[in-house]
């Protein structure tokens, strides 16, 4: 009798079976969505005598997911990280892979452009150089500049050895003298462009001193 009732229809009860899995497949995927983003390529564990100098910022990434959480991801939820903790000088080849993704639980990475990224590593150099004052304009008619002096004369830079070695002093930001016709003091900030560059002197005194001719 079970038999006979598990026969009886089959094909009716199959496509029953089919039309089930179909709607479950549907209410999965259903509100399911995708976006490319940029994201940010994060490094870590530099080995503390070098220094990446030559490096990609982001990479791009298909992230699939609920429309709803993927609306409301924000920038600040995904990034790439590359641990460089075995890292040697010069030029080295990353795999990137869903590993190295930081992102919700709840979201997927289906796609990751480019798969290989090139990082170069330089060694550390640290160098004392002298500081230089930008003096700009001329003091007040009658008025000449007898004397500059600067506090501290000297910093200490540090920085990938390719941009270090060639730098022979710091400036500092211009200071305007246009008119001047008395000795003066000013706080003035260092004229650091490059980022690679670091030092722990932020500003000086430069000592500006003016006499009649």
């Amino acid at each position: 009798m079970k038999k006979s009732f598990l026969r009886k229809n089959i094909w009716l009860k199959l496509a029953s079976l089919i039309l089930a899995i179909a709607l479950w497949f549907f209410v999965v995927l259903s509100g399911r969505s995708g976006i490319f983003m940029d994201i940010p390529l994060m490094y870590i564990n530099t080995p503390h005598e070098f220094e990446v100098v030559d490096f990609p910022k982001t990479l791009s990434v298909n992230i699939e997911g609920q429309e709803r959480l993927i609306k409301s991801l924000k920038q600040n939820e995904i990034n790439a990280v590359i641990d460089l903790s075995s890292a040697k000088e010069g030029k080295s080849f990353y795999t990137v892979t869903h590993e190295n993704i930081k992102l919700p639980k709840t979201l997927e990475v289906t796609s990751i452009e480019p798969q290989t990224i090139g990082i170069t590593l330089e060694k550390q150099l640290r160098k004392t150089v002298p500081v230089q004052p930008a003096v700009v304009g001329v003091p007040e008619r009658g008025f000449v500049i007898f004397e500059i002096k600067v506090a501290p004369e000297t910093i200490v830079i540090e920085g990938p050895k390719s941009i270090i070695s060639k730098i022979n002093n710091i400036k500092t930001e211009p200071i305007d003298i246009a008119g001047l016709n008395h000795s003066l003091q000013y706080k003035v900030k260092l004229n650091i462009s490059n980022s690679s560059v670091k030092t722990d002197e932020q500003k000086v005194d430069v000592n500006i001193f003016v006499r009649i001719k």
